[in-house]
């Protein structure tokens, strides 16, 4: 899990939350502001959302742990987060979409089935730091019909281009967002220099230009040792074959 920010580190983020980054509420995530800093997010965006446990539910205020976000499947019925966020947490869980200051404008949505890899449940291997979550339809609805939902895009260069890191810290009860342009770490992992993304941001999208999703936090160190530096596992042939296991399982509800 990602760490607390230090002292040092958030006189940067202060000055981050001067800034902010504007998109349509049913456009992607992607922020349009400087590069590498890290400010509150405005924009109404509702594909990502914040974890809870679910006896949480009618008191969400202060109780959010980790941020997903909604992929684009068939079923219309799947999130994507990091694999660790899952460890040690309660087996009932929601998922809050376009959370803000205690309220649920896009409804809470109850949490099912989670897709985890074998690598990542027998050896907690950090290249398989990614989990799918099955969740449960409203009224007749999937969780992408009402917010709509970010392509999952494996084997993409990293790098290539710009990503919007969007995330749910512990210490806030509104989404923030940085935007920079990842780099390599090994050929399983890449990092972004975005700061204070602290306790809270694992399991938060990277999204390019074209709204598709190219990584999510968490890999390397749970997402990163530092405030200032995160990382994600390189969406390749294990992230793939994990996003079609979990449409295949999400198709038998």
């Amino acid at each position: 899990m990602k760490p607390t920010s230090r002292p040092s580190r958030l006189s940067l983020y202060a000055a981050g939350l001067l800034l902010a980054f504007t998109s349509a509420s049913a456009a992607p995530d992607v922020g349009t502001g400087p590069f590498g800093v890290t400010a509150a997010a405005h924009a109404r965006g509702a594909r990502v959302g914040a974890l809870f446990a679910a006896d949480r539910r009618d008191r969400l205020r202060g109780g959010h742990f980790c941020t997903a976000s909604v992929v684009h499947s068939p079923h219309r019925n799947l999130i994507v987060t990091a694999a660790h966020c899952l460890g040690g947490k309660p087996r009932e869980l929601v998922f809050v979409p376009g959370y803000r200051d205690g309220e649920a404008p896009y409804g809470v949505w109850k949490v099912g089935r989670r897709f985890l890899s074998e690598a990542w449940e027998e050896r907690r291997d950090e290249d398989s730091d990614v989990a799918f979550l099955e969740v449960g339809d409203r009224g007749g609805e999937g969780v992408e019909d009402v917010v709509g939902g970010n392509r999952f895009a494996t084997d993409t260069a990293a790098g290539a281009t710009a990503v919007t890191v969007t995330a749910y810290l512990n210490s806030r009860e509104e989404p923030v967002s940085c935007t920079n342009r990842p780099r390599l770490l090994s050929h399983t992992q890449q990092r972004i220099e975005c700061p204070g993304l602290s306790g809270g941001s694992s399991g938060s999208p990277w999204v390019d230009g074209d709204g598709a999703v190219v990584g999510v936090l968490g890999g390397h160190d749970n997402g990163g040792a530092s405030a200032d530096a995160s990382y994600s596992v390189v969406l390749g042939v294990r992230a793939a074959g994990l996003y079609q296991e979990a449409e295949r399982g999400s198709a038998l509800n």
